[in-house]
């Protein structure tokens, strides 16, 4: 009897594993438009591409497979924020990531920003960013890039990773003009911290959505008070200021995902400062 118990166990663990690495494949792409109802019927938008948590060591959407899924999507810029691999092994693994990328063509480039398991790589992180910089991704480490988009000045600002504590907010703002503030970042408790640096959209990563939801994510309160909180993905508002934290493309330690789904964000950001509290998801 305990032998057919053990028996039908097992099968159970390994029909919900399957299914839970089925999960890994089912990629979403969310479109999130922000303020779609804005008073100024002409305002331009700038389309941003957001891939976050490739976590190339456990990632089951090929180079391919993105492709085609973006190739039809008219996109401005790519912003890619952070936990790419942990391995230097691995590194080789990207290119072919960064080629589709610059197959999409935006306008405005790609912007790259570090988390906290891409520092796992120690002193091969020059390595990383390197190949980033080579494919023309512009790595920004607690620093700003200003761009002109339709006419409006574009502050791209790039937060170090808060979580290993290599966060510096004066020195990623420094030299800013006014315009419209687009923060990168890896992990999204940094929002707690910014009262007075104004920000008119954010983009970060670093939870996954759980990953492993059962059915909340518990195992993430050791990730800060914004796990503790329950707020581990989608559209959120800190201080009036709306920020936006992506469920990621790959998986940290095991390859499965339960309660969550890989992500790819494209967002609609209006060309405009002091954007309203409203949203529209499509």
């Amino acid at each position: 009897m305990s032998y057919i118990l053990i028996t039908l166990l097992a099968f159970i663990l390994i029909y919900l594993f399957k299914k839970a690495y089925k999960n890994t494949h089912d990629v979403v792409i969310n479109k999130i438009k922000i303020d779609p109802d804005h008073s100024e019927r002409f305002v331009p938008t700038l389309k941003i591409l957001q891939l976050s948590d490739l976590h190339l060591e456990n990632i089951s959407i090929s180079p391919e497979q993105l492709y085609e899924k973006l190739r039809k999507e008219r996109i401005d810029l790519i912003a890619l924020t952070g936990d790419f691999l942990d391995r230097k092994r691995t590194i080789p693994k990207l290119i072919p990531y960064l080629e589709v990328l610059n197959k999409l063509n935006a306008k405005y480039g790609i912007y790259a920003i570090l988390g906290n398991h891409d520092y796992l790589l120690r002193k091969n992180i020059s390595t990383l960013i390197d190949t980033l910089e080579k494919y023309n991704c512009k790595v920004l480490k607690n620093t700003n890039e200003m761009i002109t988009v339709h006419g409006k000045l574009l502050n791209i600002i790039g937060i170090d990773d808060f979580s290993t504590k290599r966060s510096d907010l004066s020195a990623s703002y420094k030299g800013i003009k006014p315009g419209i503030n687009l923060v990168l970042t890896h992990d999204p408790n940094i929002v707690l911290h910014m009262k007075d640096y104004y920000f008119d959209y954010l983009l970060s990563g670093h939870f996954h959505g759980g990953q492993i939801c059962y059915p909340k994510a518990y195992h993430l309160v050791k990730m800060g008070k914004l796990a503790r909180m329950n707020i581990i993905k989608g559209l959120h508002y800190q201080d009036g200021k709306p920020f936006y934290i992506n469920e990621g493309l790959g998986q940290t330690s095991v390859n499965i995902r339960v309660g969550s789904r890989p992500e790819i964000t494209i967002h609609e950001l209006p060309l405009k400062a002091n954007i309203k509290e409203k949203t529209n998801v499509i």
